[in-house]
């Protein structure tokens, strides 16, 4: 098939170079319209990087906040974390593990087709 490019779980995005724009560390979530990725290496601000945008992934999340295994996760650009709250934030994937209230990490599986 000559017009395949590829299976589409890694993505090259550049991180926005704009003045509230801050640098992506390797581990770190980013989000671009409605693409959700995990940075697999360190990106400088104006930079393309590669972003993984399937599989199962520990991020940080809002501390105060209590997971539940298949709860729909968004990302919070502003805040830089995962989030159960939808409002102004984009959707990422499911909690695959309770998290608890408080705790600075959890689990998602993340859905690429978003």
């Amino acid at each position: 098939m000559k017009n395949y490019i590829g299976p589409g779980t890694r993505l090259a995005l550049t991180v926005a170079d704009t003045s509230a724009a801050v640098d992506i560390a390797s581990g770190d979530g980013y989000v671009v319209g409605s693409i959700f990725g995990v940075a697999v290496s360190d990106v400088a601000v104006g930079e393309e990087g590669i972003f993984e945008t399937e599989g199962v992934f520990e991020l940080a999340k809002v501390s105060a906040q209590a997971w539940t295994v298949g709860q729909k996760i968004y990302w919070s650009a502003s805040l830089g974390q995962a989030t159960t709250s939808s409002s102004g934030n984009t959707l990422i994937g499911v909690a695959v593990a309770v998290a608890a209230n408080p705790s600075a990490k959890g689990r998602v599986r993340l859905n690429g087709s978003f």
